[in-house]
Parts: structure tokens; C-alpha cells; sequence
């Protein structure tokens, strides 16, 4: 297979991020990958006239979060230019919300690329960046690597399959490869790329049943047993692969397809979402070998599970948001529910917990603030007035909040005192 390559680096600092992992949001759902803001508070309050540094008018369409490393914002987004698709990525100060530059990362020739779904975008993939590069991934489009100052390093625009509804699974960092999942209508597998050349180093089919193939996962990378495993989820499995040979090392076979919320890991426990049309929640112990679908399923439920948005561990509990709206705070152990609570409005977000709190966006822009506790009470509730699916970036006390025409940086007002 050929790769369309603009350079070749191979320096060692590709690896060695520059900063701290706790100053920065570097994927999808953060430095944890878990939507956990670990250091510092976050506003609670805002609307469009309130508590706003900066709003940036972001051109096209996208649905991709943002991140963020050392000062500056990077997002993706997809717009039209004359026939032709350009998907492209953006840099912004994070001080200011200034565009520092917007570059081509792939150029789709018009009308090839397929129809999508209303609530989808050719830009809803998050990407992610490591202080030496950002990886721009547009699914079935393609995937380009480029530096900080906005140069294309390499694309690889090889990797096609049949999409159903567009793209939208994240990509992941693990050592020197870049992963992602292929869950299309003709193809369903896991892909490592070279993230210095772009080059595929392995590429794993999923072994599963299921009748209705495509989804949009997100792997996880975990570590169990001092061992580096990579979760990813498609129609009617969830496994786990070994990021140095692609192999499986265990598989928890699932019912549901068009598979969106990325799993969480914790106390032991690997939480994921299966899925249309009837969703459930699996808390799995990652430690088997093989098939481990009757001996490693911890606990299950039903009741008012995502298909959407994934869930956010904080401490003991687990916290979901559904699709239509209604919060609910479990026991991560046991599955026990603590409370369920109608919060309104639409969700595809995924939530981010910050100081004790957890932070739902809906899609008709309403921002919900919760206590993180095993008995429900509402912090806030912010309207922004405009449309928003991409979920929420965090760093140094500020939140990032990306609507249908807009990037906001939204902070906490100064109390008296400070300067």
C-alpha cells in the first residue's frame, strides 16, 4: 500500500512530551483521556455575555473537541472550498483566541466524499498533540500529521473503507504509534500507524457476528498487570490488543452497534457502553485471556445508559449522562445507583468532572453543573444559546467550549483581592 509522505523524522524528541501533562489537554476527554481535571477549579457560571475572555468565530464545520499544549488551542474543522472538501486544522492562542495559523491538512475531491449523518461533521474527530506534533484524524478520509508551526509532516490517505454516517472515532497515542478503529460498512478493524512516518505498523481485524458493522469508537490505553493494553470497541465486541504486535489478548463479546462513548478504567473495572438499539453498561475485569465474555463481566445495567456520551469516573462512583437528558451517579464496584435525575435537553457531549463537580453540555447549548456526590444537587445551569455537540476541554482554570459557529475560553471572575 502506498503513503503519501513528506518527511521522514525519526528523532527520539518526537517521544518526549514538553511540558507537564497536568498544564495541558492533549486528546479527547484530556490528560487522563477520562474527561478528570486533576489540579485546580473550574468556572461554574457562564452564558454568551458572561464570564467569556474570548469567543473566535471557527470557519466550516466540525464537532471535534479541542486541545490544547503549552499555550495554544488546536482544533479541526471541514470546509467547503469551491467543490472540494478542505479539512483543516487550526491553532489559536490560548490567551488571546487569536488564530495563529489555519492550514489544509487533506484535500477530499468533490463528491467523494459520502453523505453523513445531520448530527455528524467530516471534522468530528478529536485530535491529539504531544508538544512536538499535532495528528489530524478524519476517519475514512484519511489522517495527517503536523508540526506546531502548521506544516504537514506526513498523510496517509490510504486507509479506506465504507463509512455509514461519516466518521468519527478519536485516534490515541500509545509509545510511537498513533491507533485508531475502522468500523465501516465493508472493513472493521484496529490500525497502528508509525506516529513518525504515518507507515501502517499493524492493522487487526475485528472477529464479530455483528449484522450491523459500522460504530466510532475511541480506544483507551490502559495498563494491567505492568502491561500496556489497547481497549477498543466495535459492533458487538469489546478487546483489548497488545500496542506492540496488535494481537488480542482478551474480547468480551457485546450486543449493539454504532458504538460512540469511549470506555473509562478503574478500581480493577473497564466501563463501556454497547450501543444501539438497546444499550447497556459492562464493568469488565481486564485481566483474562481470550473469549472472557462469561467469566469476566463484573456487573451490568440497563437503566438510562449512553449511547452517546461516555461515562466519567470520579473516586467510587460512576456518573452517565443519556441521550435525552437524565444524570445518574453508580457505585463503580457494585453498579448500586445513588441517584437518577433529569437534567434536560439532548446530550452527545461527554462530561469532565473539576473540584468536586461534574460538567454536562447539552446539545441545545445548556451547560449543567452538578455536585460529584452520592446524593444529587445542581450547582448552576448556563445557557450559551447556540448548538453544541463537541465535548469540553480544560487547562490552567479556564474551559473551552466549542459551539455550531465558535470557540469559547470561559473562566471564573477574579474575587476581590486578586490581581
Amino acid at each position: 500500500m502506498s503513503r503519501h509522505l513528506l518527511a521522514l523524522p525519526t528523532l527520539l524528541s518526537l517521544l518526549m512530551p514538553s511540558a507537564s501533562p497536568a498544564d495541558n489537554w492533549p486528546e479527547f476527554r484530556g490528560p487522563t483521556a477520562q474527561g478528570v481535571v486533576r489540579h485546580g477549579r473550574l468556572p461554574t457560571e457562564w452564558a454568551p455575555d458572561k464570564n467569556v475572555t474570548w469567543k473566535q468565530t471557527i470557519p466550516g464545520n466540525g464537532w471535534s473537541s479541542p486541545v490544547l499544549w503549552g499555550g495554544r488551542v488546536y482544533l479541526t474543522t471541514s470546509v467547503p472550498d469551491g467543490k472540494d472538501l478542505s479539512l483543516r486544522a487550526l491553532c489559536l492562542d490560548a490567551a488571546t483566541g487569536k488564530v495563529v495559523w489555519d492550514k489544509e491538512a487533506i484535500r477530499q475531491e468533490a463528491g467523494k466524499a459520502p453523505r453523513i449523518h445531520g448530527k455528524n461533521t467530516d471534522a468530528s474527530a478529536t485530535p491529539v498533540v504531544d508538544g512536538k506534533r499535532l495528528y489530524a484524524h478524519f476517519g475514512h478520509l484519511g489522517t495527517a500529521c503536523l508540526d506546531l508551526d502548521g506544516n504537514v509532516v506526513w498523510r496517509n490517505t490510504e486507509l479506506r473503507y465504507a463509512p455509514v454516517h461519516g466518521n468519527g472515532g478519536s485516534p490515541v497515542l500509545v509509545d510511537d504509534l498513533l491507533v485508531f478503529s475502522i468500523d465501516g460498512a465493508d472493513k472493521q478493524a484496529v490500525v497502528a500507524l508509525d506516529r513518525g512516518t504515518g507507515f501502517v505498523r499493524w492493522q487487526t481485524d475485528r472477529q464479530s457476528r455483528a449484522v450491523k458493522t459500522f460504530s466510532f469508537g475511541t480506544p483507551l490505553v490502559i495498563e494491567v498487570g505492568g502491561a500496556k493494553q489497547v481497549v477498543s470497541q466495535g459492533s458487538n465486541v469489546v478487546s483489548a490488543l497488545d500496542p506492540k504486535t496488535g494481537l488480542e489478548v482478551w474480547k468480551v463479546r457485546t450486543t449493539g452497534y454504532s458504538v460512540v462513548p469511549r470506555p473509562v478504567f478503574g478500581h480493577g473495572l473497564l466501563f463501556v457502553c454497547t450501543g444501539f438499539d438497546a444499550p447497556s453498561l459492562l464493568a469488565i475485569r481486564p485481566d483474562g485471556k481470550g473469549d472472557v465474555t462469561d467469566t469476566h463481566v463484573a456487573w451490568k445495567t440497563s437503566r438510562n445508559v449512553p449511547l452517546t456520551p461516555s461515562p466519567l469516573l470520579h473516586g467510587d462512583e460512576l456518573y452517565l449522562i443519556s441521550d435525552r437528558g437524565v444524570a445518574s451517579c453508580l457505585d463503580a464496584k457494585t453498579g448500586k445507583v445513588h441517584w437518577e435525575e433529569r437534567v434536560g435537553g439532548n446530550h452527545s457531549s461527554s462530561p469532565l468532572v473539576a473540584d468536586g463537580k461534574v460538567y454536562f453540555q447539552s446539545e441545545e447549548g445548556v451547560g449543567t453543573v452538578v455536585r460529584a456526590a452520592t446524593t444529587f444537587a445542581r450547582v448552576a445551569k448556563n445557557d450559551m444559546k447556540e448548538r453544541t455537540l463537541a465535548s469540553c476541554a480544560a487547562a490552567d482554570g479556564s474551559l473551552y467550549l466549542r459551539t455550531e459557529t465558535h470557540l469559547y475560553r470561559i473562566d471564573a471572575p477574579a474575587e476581590k483581592g486578586e490581581n
